[in-house]
């Protein structure tokens, strides 16, 4: 069976030297903000060009806490997406500040910044820049629109670790960068783990106070805090994955280039598309169809998991029901599939997910 993400098999190619991290962490006894995790946090840092990095106990967390430290909450708006992952509202949601959503761009699946200068109200204190699938957004315009209305920038990318827009790597550009590292991602832990990373000296002391009661160097309490801290063990592991980011993320974008040139002759599927002088993550390679749902059960019968993200944008819930327009955002959703992507997928494998995909579309279209 071939999976759509299996972080198992990216355990297996740094067995010994995870094995190794996590003996460490045991037997040094100290397991909670250590020398594991300051050392990721200074690794991590250098390798997102960053002054700092904080961790946190997971990437929900790190856009909330990002937003406290900005004085963002009750009576504030922040613009985001709806096409991402639940956790982006969420963490909006749980900071007491209200979610304006705007619709994006058909071909990149990230924010339309043509559109977020009419969303702007007296309320507006945040964009939350999407990195979607690995996708860097169009952060000059978000950037030249956040400094004309002294707006804070937030970049959630939680996908995108280690993709680049011209040049400047994702996470830099705003105020703060949020990361998750969910098994699944492009730098996944064993558990749940995140961090912010900034190039302020004022957000990063007040991240690294309020993750931890809001206490300062002598456990003294003198900001309203919460328990959001990365473990040893997590920090462990990630130290270890991160010497490999840089060609994990090189043969992210390699299989990609198979899956392309594979399935060239599919005129009706739209293969993803990477915006001009950026280097995409590849954290998911999302294809677009029609008769997505049929396809996606065919794949499954051949022993293919490909997987859907997101089957309903974050507006199409009770929770977060709007009238916005969000017409690209709805249209995506119904045909969007993420087919299998990670670093470990071999050549023959590929082939038989592209070999099976072009069988099904020749089927389901004769059909129609």
């Amino acid at each position: 069976m071939i999976l759509c993400a299996n972080p198992k098999e990216q355990y297996l190619a740094y067995k010994d030297e995870i094995n190794q991290s996590i003996e460490r962490v045991l037997n040094s006894g100290w397991y909670i903000l250590g020398q594991e995790v300051k050392s990721f946090e200074n690794e991590f840092a250098l390798f997102c060009e960053t002054k700092h990095a904080v961790g946190v106990a997971n990437g929900t967390d790190a856009i909330f806490l990002a937003l406290k430290v900005l004085d963002i909450g009750s009576g504030d708006e922040v613009i985001t997406v709806s096409h991402t992952a639940m956790a982006t509202a969420s963490a909006i949601e749980s900071s007491g500040a209200d979610i304006v959503f705007v619709d994006i761009e058909d071909n990149y699946f990230t924010i339309d910044a043509s559109l977020i200068e009419k969303s702007i109200t007296s309320k507006t204190k945040a964009i939350v820049a999407v990195h979607l699938y690995g996708q860097p957004c169009n952060m000059d315009a978000i950037l030249s629109i956040a400094k004309k209305y002294d707006l804070d920038v937030i970049e959630d990318c939680a996908q995108a670790h280690g993709a680049r827009y011209k040049g400047k790597v994702v996470g830099s550009m705003g105020d703060v960068g949020c990361f998750s590292f969910f098994p699944t991602k492009n730098l996944g832990a064993i558990g749940d783990g995140g961090a912010v990373v900034t190039n302020r000296n004022d957000l990063s002391e007040k991240l690294s106070m309020i993750r931890q009661y809001g206490w300062d160097n002598t456990r003294q309490s003198h900001l309203p805090g919460y328990n959001s801290r990365l473990d040893e063990l997590q920090a462990a592991v990630l130290r270890v994955k991160l010497k490999y980011l840089h060609r994990d993320i090189e043969k992210r974008n390699h299989i990609a280039q198979m899956y392309e040139k594979l399935l060239a002759t599919l005129l009706s599927i739209r293969l993803p598309v990477v915006r001009q002088s950026c280097s995409h993550a590849f954290h998911l390679y999302v294809i677009s169809l029609e008769n997505r749902d049929e396809v996606l059960i065919k794949l499954k019968e051949r022993g293919i998991i490909a997987m859907i993200h997101y089957a309903e944008a974050v507006h199409q819930t009770e929770r977060f029901a709007t009238k916005e327009d969000l017409s690209i955002t709805e249209k995506s959703v119904n045909n969007i599939l993420s087919l299998p992507l990670y670093p470990e997928l071999s050549y023959e494998q590929i082939k038989q997910v592209c070999d099976a995909l072009i069988d099904i579309m020749k089927e389901v279209e004769n059909v129609k």
